[in-house]
């Protein structure tokens, strides 16, 4: 029961994370955006596969489905990290834009 409840919670970050990553990819910008907490994110699904490993280690299974979904977000995580330093280029392309127009 206890992993049908960490599923849940997966799959409801699973979807907010390419919500977010279009909104990023829209907005052309790092303004608003951290990527420090993108990282904290992708650190944190790293651990919790890392936590996975050892149970495995120690006999205790877990379901396919819930690696599926950590592997899956750690993706998505850094599907965004890269967004990010895409539109970091793009916000210096247009500063040094700007000062060209000045």
């Amino acid at each position: 029961m206890a992993d049908i409840f960490e599923l849940l919670m997966i799959v409801c970050f699973g979807v907010s994370w390419p919500l977010n990553i279009i909104k990023a990819w829209k907005a052309r910008t790092t303004k608003g955006i951290s990527v420090q907490f993108y990282f904290l994110i992708l650190i944190g699904y790293l651990f919790g596969i890392t936590s996975k490993i050892i149970k495995l280690s120690r006999g205790v299974a877990t379901p396919g489905y819930v690696w599926f979904f950590y592997i899956l977000n750690a993706v998505i995580v850094t599907l965004g990290i890269l967004v990010w330093f895409r539109n970091l280029r793009l916000d210096r392309e247009a500063a040094a834009a700007a000062k060209t127009d000045e």
